[in-house]
């Protein structure tokens, strides 16, 4: 049985959906279970046969947590201690999501697992912090970073530029922010695969090393080049009620936050891609796939 920790959230629901839809058991947490108490995870956990652990919870609200930072640095980091050690006690693998915002965005290349991370803010310092509580806690642990994600429940970027092209004239976006926007459901797949490889190990001879891996959907773009690509695609589908508005890019300093963004957080998936012998696919095809989906939710739109 696989335990879903944050299974509330976009990517926890997408993750349930996945594992159901692959006859995979599993349980699912949310607030129900506090894991910045690890008596309460302990006592949830207690006669349960649970074989790996996936922790999607963490405080996202990336400006928020500029000013909460004591509610970000529990959830974020202290959290993650709790579970990994648990997880170490019980003997079973942990999957832990983490985040591009652990660099600081001066790359200009695909960043690879290995390079030194340099959080800009409180969301990342604290996730960074999760991630070396993780190493510190258990060995059997999977790491996976991934960036600008994106699914069918909750607030999402898709969902949130669609309604306001049907509402305004305009909409200015960032032009000068290189990611790559990623569907939650190819993070859950990834996932997925990782579950099934560890489930089939002890009939096979293949492994998956523990470590820290890049998850996101392939290429990249700017915030507002993926607008204009939301924009055909939405047009494209029939979603799009005011084709009229026009999407006009600004820099990052036209458009001050609490939290500074990396400029540059395209991560390198080679390394997830040759351990698992897949391919990912890229971010257009995904958001395709998202707008096309029966699952999409006109109304988040209106």
């Amino acid at each position: 049985m696989v335990w879903i920790i944050g299974a509330n959230g976009m990517l926890g629901s997408q993750l349930c959906s996945t594992l159901s839809e692959n006859k995979i058991d599993f349980v699912g947490t949310d607030r129900n279970v506090d894991i910045t108490d690890f008596d309460s995870l302990k006592d949830f956990s207690g006669g349960k046969k649970i074989t790996a652990i996936v922790n999607c919870a963490a405080y996202t609200a990336v400006d928020n947590a500029e000013r909460d930072i004591e509610l970000a640095q529990k959830l974020n980091a202290d959290g993650p201690r709790n579970i990994a050690r648990l997880a170490k006690i019980m003997g079973v693998p942990l999957i832990h999501i983490s985040t591009d915002y652990v660099f600081d965005g001066s790359s200009t290349s695909p960043i690879g697992e290995d390079e030194p991370i340099k959080p800009l803010g409180v969301y990342g310092k604290t996730k960074a912090g999760g991630e070396k509580a993780v190493q510190e806690e258990t060995e059997d642990f999977y790491i996976l970073r991934t960036a600008w994600l994106y699914g069918f429940n909750g607030k999402n970027f898709v969902y949130t530029m669609i309604r306001a092209m049907n509402s305004r004239e305009s909409v200015k976006v960032v032009s000068d922010q290189r990611g790559t926007p990623t569907n939650c459901a190819t993070l859950a797949r990834v996932i997925l695969k990782i579950i099934q490889i560890r489930s089939e190990s002890q009939l096979t001879d293949r492994k998956i090393p523990n470590g820290i891996y890049h998850v996101t959907d392939e290429g990249e773009t700017t915030w507002f080049d993926f607008t204009n690509e939301i924009k055909k695609q939405a047009d494209k589908k029939g979603l799009l009620t005011n084709e009229k508005c026009v999407v006009n890019p600004c820099a990052t300093e036209d458009y001050p936050t609490p939290a500074k963004r990396p400029a540059y957080s395209v991560l390198s998936k080679k390394k997830i891609q040759q351990t698992l012998g897949i391919a990912l696919p890229t971010w257009e095809e995904s958001l395709s796939a998202f707008i096309n989906s029966p699952l999409f939710d006109k109304a988040r739109i209106q």
